[in-house]
């Protein structure tokens, strides 16, 4: 697999605003001033949510349009918050989809968005590897990255097999 960077990096303004570089584009990414930042943009763990709902919604009209249901319009409602008994993150996902379907379809869009690859990602967890970089990263454009792409791809493809 081929790895495409993310950047983030501070941006010198307020404690916690930083630009995030992906795919050719940027955004910045802040807490709210009750926390101390600046509110310019979301924050960590709303960009998880984002992360969530995008690959949701994607996965869902990908998975439809293989099987030809038609779906007009998927919209996703991510909620996250810490349970303070087992300390654990819980993502909560509302899913609206417009389509007049069968209540079977319906059950596999449903289906196909709990297999979205970031649902398993947050579902499995992951290991994360941090190393020191001795230099300063020199600024990477994501362009053709298809990673995420191929693995809504295999979602799909499970789903169907069965």
């Amino acid at each position: 697999m081929t790895k495409h960077p993310v950047i983030i990096e501070d941006t010198g303004l307020g404690l916690f605003q930083v630009e995030v570089r992906a795919q050719g584009t940027s955004f910045l990414s802040d807490e709210p001033i009750s926390s101390g930042g600046l509110a310019s943009g979301p924050g960590p763990f709303d960009l998880l949510s984002a992360a969530l709902g995008a690959c949701t919604v994607m996965t869902v009209k990908l998975y439809a349009q293989r099987k030809a249901i038609a779906v007009s319009h998927v919209q996703v409602m991510i909620t996250h918050q810490r349970d303070p008994e087992s300390q654990r993150d819980v993502f909560e996902r509302s899913i609206f989809i417009d389509a007049a379907v069968t209540e079977d379809e319906m059950k596999l869009l449903l289906a196909a968005a709990d297999r979205c690859p970031v649902s398993r990602t947050l579902s499995a967890g992951s290991d994360i590897v941090t190393t020191r970089s001795q230099t300063a990263i020199t600024t990477a454009r994501r362009v053709g990255d298809e990673t995420h792409i191929r693995a809504m791809d295999r979602a799909c493809d499970e789903l169907a097999t069965g």
